[in-house]
């Protein structure tokens, strides 16, 4: 088995200077550029935020919710897999007895900073009581402050499942 030489390209001083490559780059925008402006209602934009994008992936994450038992209690055990798995670190917990025919325990306190979270759904994939889930549809989050962005169970919970996603 012998040793393979593979020969390199852009030796000469045209190629080291990059021009062609530059200069093909160029042409490829000038040409989308010139199309775009001969048919301005072809272009693919929206106003956002007055008109919210319809046509999003059946796989689209929105922002978390915690599901509820017919009694409106929460169904998370405090089990701390989510918090485990996470890995923007962005989900704290603090565990309390229960005392109703549900579980031993529950969160006392249940926190996602929105900030810090990567919107992976490792979250969801741990949970063993489909306690959190990511199926909200909610598109855009935006608030006037850090604190806001950090919900709690309370605003967890209210959250609701998107209208779309039951009809998808």
């Amino acid at each position: 088995m012998g040793v393979k030489v593979v020969p390199r390209h852009g030796k000469s001083f045209k190629d080291k200077l990059y021009l062609p490559g530059i200069i093909g780059g160029m042409k490829t925008t000038l040409s989308h550029f010139t199309k775009n402006l001969k048919d301005v209602n072809k272009l693919k934009t929206m106003q956002y935020p007055e008109v919210q994008p319809t046509d999003l992936n059946e796989r689209y994450r929105g922002v978390h919710r915690l599901t509820k038992w017919e009694d409106e209690t929460e169904k998370c055990v405090a089990c701390y897999m989510c918090a485990t798995a996470c890995p923007a670190d962005c989900i704290f917990i603090e565990a309390e007895e229960r005392f109703d025919e549900h579980d031993e325990k529950r969160p006392k306190e249940f926190k996602i900073d929105l900030l810090e979270c990567v919107f992976c759904g490792y979250c969801v994939e741990a949970c063993p009581c489909d306690a959190i889930r990511m199926d909200t549809g909610i598109f855009s989050f935006t608030a006037s402050s850090r604190e806001e962005f950090v919900l709690d169970k309370k605003a967890l919970m209210a959250n609701e499942r998107s209208k779309d996603l039951d009809n998808g």
